[in-house]
């Protein structure tokens, strides 16, 4: 497996689109009786290639939420994109989820589940195909999401890496 190269991007002058994926109650028995927190995982994202995820832990839903979005906003990368779809099929794992996308003619639409939906549309991916195997635990598929779409490289990164020009990647 190569190396990702992880391309971070700073948050100045992004107007940035959250979305909640998921909230969950958390229950610690101690003996004093039942102590109930919550924990939140967000994905925020620019539409156009910036996209990130954060979890927030706190007593009340809405401040977990909160704690999610300052979170997945120090956590933004860019992510190369092919128009409206992705450059090309990729395969990825996290914990029990796996990941399989790949791109779409236009017009198709995401067609993913709610926790990969979540970060295909914030990240501004209008047409792709997707399936989750394995786990169905949203903040390891919010992950492995991610780690799928950080190794994506469009045709340019393959033609600099090659030391060959863009007509012949296409060539094969």
């Amino acid at each position: 497996m190569a190396t990702i190269n992880v391309k971070k991007v700073k948050i100045t002058d992004l107007i940035l689109k959250e979305r909640l994926v998921a909230v969950q109650r958390v229950t610690k028995v101690t003996k004093g009786g039942r102590h109930f927190s919550f924990a939140a995982i967000v994905v925020v994202g620019d539409e156009n290639g910036v996209v990130g995820y954060g979890l927030g832990k706190a007593g009340e839903a809405s401040s977990a939420i909160a704690k999610g979005v300052e979170d997945a906003k120090k956590n933004l990368v860019k992510i190369p994109l092919n128009k409206r779809t992705i450059p090309h099929e990729q395969v990825a794992k996290f914990g029990g989820a796996q990941v399989f996308m790949k791109p779409a003619a236009p017009g198709t639409g995401v067609k993913a589940g709610g926790a990969m939906r979540a970060v295909f549309e914030s990240a501004g991916i209008h047409d792709v195909l997707a399936k989750s195997k394995g786990s169905s635990n949203p903040h390891n598929l919010v992950k492995a999401t991610v780690n799928a779409l950080l190794e994506l490289r469009d045709a340019y990164t393959v033609a600099g890496v090659r030391g060959v020009p863009i007509e012949k990647v296409f060539k094969g």
